[in-house]
């Protein structure tokens, strides 16, 4: 039976190890990207799945994208889906009961984030009452403002000047103790805005961010904070750097093209959007196969992200634009739809070898959470991980909780 609780405690680091052998073992079924290669290597070893997957219809892969557990492939898919559910699981943090922010305190908020903000601030159970919340890449503070509503001091940090000048008018507005501050969190002197009375929040903060909040606070003596990681690709450097002791003597060495796997999962664009999406991946998987005749070479060319104009050109002018712009030969005529037809059968190809890739997103995903809470129980926090909402209202879904529990740590 998968785990029922969130992690902490041993089960971190032997949830961890079981993972790493997990990953480990099935590198050349997820480290392979089906859109860059006309054939993967673990085709030959497993041609039954292989040949199954690739006559599903790209309406098929859509309806297995969200959860390709479920999906009835021939092995070794079914196993791996199973292993897979087992080592994801973690646990919903319980929520609190508390009073929550008053609804005027939503207004500015689309709704989906303040559903996310609602259930965020519930999962926020420490052993002490925080005195001063500091909402890191706050935007207009929002996240802060819910969690501060009854009076409790607030600091939020943020990047852009008008965001920061927006925010402190809603506070102004709604009375709150609240101090919104021009902050670059990566700048050298951010570490100066954190000291160990702050309680720090961020609610999705990108890569980099998010380990540089772990780093300053951790270093400050914050004694609590609560992080929900989003985008682990966004890095400064080319590969992965663990933060963990655990991680660090790994065996698996991540790229930031694989820090991308976890991101993969999509619940919230709409259906415009899709299309777009779909329309100019057939195309581009089409422009694959054409480049690969222009330059005589089969391989994989990566291509610049194109604006959502140039799906209005006709399909042959968006080729000749795209080789102009790629440095390749003018295309001679040939039968355009045809190729563009071929792009499309490539795209569902794609979407349906991708599942497979999709039973390694939570792992790895949980693989690199919990790097950061083995890291922070190295800096003396006891660490709870678990799910504090639901993966329709975001797959960005998972909340470390990091306290201290020893008195000279309150600062």
């Amino acid at each position: 039976m998968p785990d029922a609780l969130p992690l902490s405690g041993p089960r971190l680091l032997e949830r961890f190890r079981a993972l790493d052998d997990f990953l480990l073992a099935h590198q050349e079924l997820w480290r392979p990207r089906p859109f860059n290669l006309m054939q993967l290597p673990w085709e030959a070893r497993h041609p039954a799945l292989a040949n199954w997957l690739r006559r599903r219809s790209l309406e098929d892969a859509e309806a297995a994208h969200n959860h390709p557990e479920r999906l009835a492939a021939p092995e070794p898919f079914a196993g791996l889906a199973v292993a897979s559910a087992a080592l994801s699981e973690t646990g919903e943090l319980p929520a609190q009961a508390q009073s929550r922010a008053p609804e005027r305190f939503a207004v500015d908020v689309p709704g989906r984030k303040w559903q996310q903000i609602q259930h965020f601030a519930s999962r926020l159970q420490f052993g002490a009452k925080p005195r001063h919340w500091l909402d890191w890449c706050s935007g207009k503070g929002h996240l802060g403002r819910a969690l501060a509503h009854d009076g409790t001091s607030l600091t939020c940090l943020e990047y852009d000047r008008n965001l920061v000048a927006a925010g402190q008018a809603l506070s102004d507005r709604l009375a709150l103790a609240a101090h919104h501050r021009l902050q670059d969190v990566l700048a050298t002197d951010a570490a100066g805005q954190l000291d160990a009375s702050h309680t720090p929040v961020a609610l999705h903060a990108c890569g980099e961010l998010h380990v540089r909040l772990l780093q300053l606070a951790s270093a400050a003596g914050c004694r609590q904070l609560a992080v929900a990681p989003c985008c682990y690709n966004r890095i400064d450097s080319t590969d992965y750097r663990p933060l963990s002791a655990a991680a660090r003597a790994s065996e698996l060495q991540l790229s930031r093209e694989d820090l991308r796997l976890p991101l993969s999962e999509t619940v919230t664009a709409s259906a415009r959007v899709r299309r777009q999406r779909d329309q100019s991946m057939a195309r581009r998987l089409a422009f694959d196969l054409l480049q690969r005749e222009l330059r005589g070479i089969d391989a994989y060319l990566p291509t610049p992200s194109l604006p959502t104009d140039w799906l209005q050109k006709s399909f042959a002018d968006y080729c000749r634009d795209l080789a102009a712009l790629k440095g390749l030969p003018t295309p001679a005529p040939r039968n355009w739809p045809a190729l563009e037809a071929l792009g499309r059968q490539r795209l569902a190809e794609v979407r349906n070898l991708e599942l497979l890739r999709a039973l390694f997103r939570r792992p790895l995903e949980l693989w690199l959470l919990l790097d950061r809470a083995l890291y922070l129980e190295e800096q003396g926090y006891q660490v709870r991980l678990g799910r504090f909402c639901s993966t329709l209202l975001t797959p960005r879904n998972h909340l470390l909780l990091a306290e201290r529990v020893t008195h000279n740590a309150c600062g």
